[in-house]
């Protein structure tokens, strides 16, 4: 007698047919374990692709420095990046990253770095990749070192994408927005309202100039028309803010008595340090009647929706210029924390762009 088991030659498995879920009572608890199985799942592939992404630029790292230390243009000659594009792609013909292109980037992405710290701090002959660089991807790397002109700059996007996941194009946009220059650099009182804790904290939130050149001039021709040009656009302002931020709402009622009603523009909360922002728009520029206004909107959020758990509420006037002076006078003795900032609007940014590539046409004559 045969030991093996037996199977039917035509077995019904193979056939077309519904599956039937009868005699699976599949409760709560086994719903919560699919969604947590799906969740460990999407976790090991972010993991996956992240280890995957280490390595090839360790890689990168590696190859960049042997470039520089065999001083390798200098020893095999002009042609040495178009040879070693083609002898790495007939080795590795199913990868992408080894265009003369690529290389010669890889190459510039090592003596950025190697450079700066080397000038700075006369480290040895080699340098290691930081393990931060392993969660940046390639493209993002290559826009941040071509456009960053020191390493702070270079390392502040670093941190950026690596803490709050940004996209390329968000990246982009903000290096082409010069956030590192602008972040933190609002005029503000926040030194003397806020303790010292939270004062640099709330600093790093606001920026000296807000791009908002999703906006037309035509849109803004009136102060009502640039609240309600961001209220139309709240995303990408919320996106121009920073991450964190949540929406709550444009010109709530501020009731104090039956003849007393006043409408703040725009309110947010910030949700990592946990407090409120007030912004008031105006499409004119800075008077120091505008932070007396602002500091009474504070003021009413802090003691009508503040809670026992939320930091001291923040003030944000954008106006559309500001003189230095005149903001910090205005400030001097304002009890609440309130900053000041510029904007600049679509049709300014492309006129700024034109003429800065006008420039380079003159300067190349």
């Amino acid at each position: 007698m045969n030991d093996k088991t037996q199977f039917p030659q035509n077995n019904k498995m193979d056939e077309p047919a519904f599956v039937s879920r009868d005699g699976m009572l599949a409760d709560k608890e086994y719903v919560e374990w699919l969604k947590e199985l799906k969740a460990r799942y999407r976790q090991s592939q972010a993991k996956a692709s992240v280890k995957v992404n280490t390595f090839l630029l360790e890689y990168y790292w590696s190859l960049g420095r042997d470039i520089v230390q065999r001083k390798a243009e200098s020893k095999w000659g002009s042609g040495f990046f178009n040879q070693l594009s083609l002898d790495m792609r007939a080795m590795f013909p199913d990868e992408k990253g080894f265009s003369v292109t690529n290389l010669k980037y890889i190459k510039r992405w090592y003596v950025f770095y190697y450079e700066q710290v080397i000038n700075r701090h006369q480290a040895g002959d080699e340098l290691e990749m930081p393990t931060i660089f392993g969660v940046i991807p390639w493209k993002h790397h290559v826009y941040i070192f071509t456009k960053s002109k020191s390493l702070e700059e270079a390392l502040f996007y670093i941190n950026k994408v690596a803490t709050e996941g940004w996209s390329r194009a968000r990246l982009e946009h903000e290096i082409d927005t010069h956030l590192f220059l602008t972040q933190g650099a609002a005029i503000t009182n926040f030194d003397k309202t806020l303790p010292v804790a939270q004062s640099e904290s709330a600093k790093e939130l606001l920026k000296k100039e807000y791009d908002l050149s999703f906006v037309t001039v035509e849109a803004v021709e009136q102060e009502k028309d640039l609240e309600n040009a961001l209220a139309k656009n709240v995303t990408e302002f919320l996106l121009e803010l920073g991450q964190g931020f949540a929406y709550l709402g444009r010109q709530r009622e501020l009731r104090i008595d039956n003849e007393s009603v006043f409408f703040p523009d725009l309110l947010f909360y910030h949700i990592p340090q946990r407090r409120y922002f007030i912004i008031e728009l105006k499409a004119v520029k800075f008077m120091p009647e505008f932070a007396g206004k602002l500091n009474f909107y504070v003021t009413a959020v802090d003691k009508l929706l503040r809670g026992k758990d939320d930091n001291p509420s923040v003030g944000l006037l954008i106006c559309k210029t500001a003189k230095k002076t005149i903001v910090e006078w205005s400030l001097q003795d304002i009890g609440k924390p309130l900053g000041v900032a510029t904007y600049q609007l679509q049709e300014v940014v492309e006129r700024t762009v034109a003429e800065l590539e006008q420039g380079k046409k003159t300067k190349k004559r």
